[in-house]
């Protein structure tokens, strides 16, 4: 199993969200989180006066799918949370040793 870790555009998050569920994902967690890559925040003006935004707003996706399933979900999240310019975010795929099910405690693949 491995967990992808998805960091979009917030507004790319119904999009996503969507198309995941298109695919047979039924599960997700999703947070709004704050953070800056190459794009180094940018300035704005409010009431006159310039400030600086050095975090910018983000979405971050958590799903725990199976080997077979990463390469499909990894492909639907580019392509619907793409808009092609600077910000699109990241997507990290990581190894998962083992899911238990707090309810059940069916474990491993039952368990997502």
């Amino acid at each position: 199993m491995k967990k992808i870790e998805a960091i979009i555009k917030p507004f790319k998050l119904e999009d996503v969200k969507e198309a995941l569920g298109e695919a047979g994902v039924t599960g997700m967690t999703v947070t709004d989180v704050k953070g800056y890559g190459r794009q180094q925040g940018h300035s704005e003006l409010y009431r006159g006066a310039e400030y600086i935004v050095d975090f910018l707003a983000k979405t971050k996706i958590e799903l725990v799918v199976n080997d077979e399933d990463v390469e499909k979900c990894v492909k639907i999240i580019t392509d619907s949370g793409k808009t092609g310019k600077i910000g699109d975010g990241k997507i990290f795929v990581l190894p998962v040793d083992d899911v238990i099910r707090i309810r059940t405690g069916e474990t491993g693949s039952e368990a997502v």
